[in-house]
């Protein structure tokens, strides 16, 4: 009975540490790490690496996309830059043109304006000479007047043209 307790006993103890089944055991364990490896390197481990090189020609096509938009990037502002710069330029032009017009036209204007001034001043200056003329027969003809009834009112004889010619001798300085 003893040794039927005995097989007992050990028959209850953990499989994986009864030296009988060892063998047995270890065979069981090299088949199924070589089905596990045959399955990992025949089917998971190709698909990983596709996936992997499928991610890494991703990668690299998206690099090479952007270094491409980064350049296009670069040359659209290189286009912008150049355009405003164009166009500053072209500002100065129009302003350069448009004071040179204006400019133009304002010393057309003052000409003009000289022009008509020259024109009232000589017009006005005729005009004075004209009255500085009729001035100076209205004060010869009130002198020679004068001199006459001086003469007369003196008691002598008033002769005009000797009036006239002392008149005259005096205006004139």
């Amino acid at each position: 009975m003893e040794s039927e307790t005995q097989g007992a006993e050990s028959a209850q103890g953990l499989p994986q540490l009864n030296f009988d089944t060892f063998a047995n055991q270890i065979f069981w364990l090299l088949v199924a790490l070589v089905v596990i490896y045959l399955i990992l390197s025949r089917v998971a481990l190709p698909r990983i690496a596709a996936v992997l090189a499928e991610r890494q020609g991703t990668i690299t096509h998206d690099l090479t996309q952007a270094e491409t938009l980064k350049a296009k990037a670069a040359e659209a502002e290189e286009a912008y830059k150049k355009a405003l710069a164009d166009a500053r330029v072209e500002a100065q032009n129009i302003i350069a043109e448009t004071k040179a017009e204006i400019k133009a036209d304002l010393e057309k204007a003052n000409a003009e304006a000289d022009a008509r001034i020259a024109e009232k001043t000589a017009e006005g200056e005729k005009r004075i000479a004209e009255i500085r003329a009729e001035a100076m027969e209205s004060v010869r003809e009130v002198a020679n007047d004068t001199t006459g009834e001086i003469v007369a009112a003196m008691g002598g004889k008033s002769d005009a043209k000797a009036v006239k010619a002392a008149v005259a001798a005096q205006m004139k300085g």
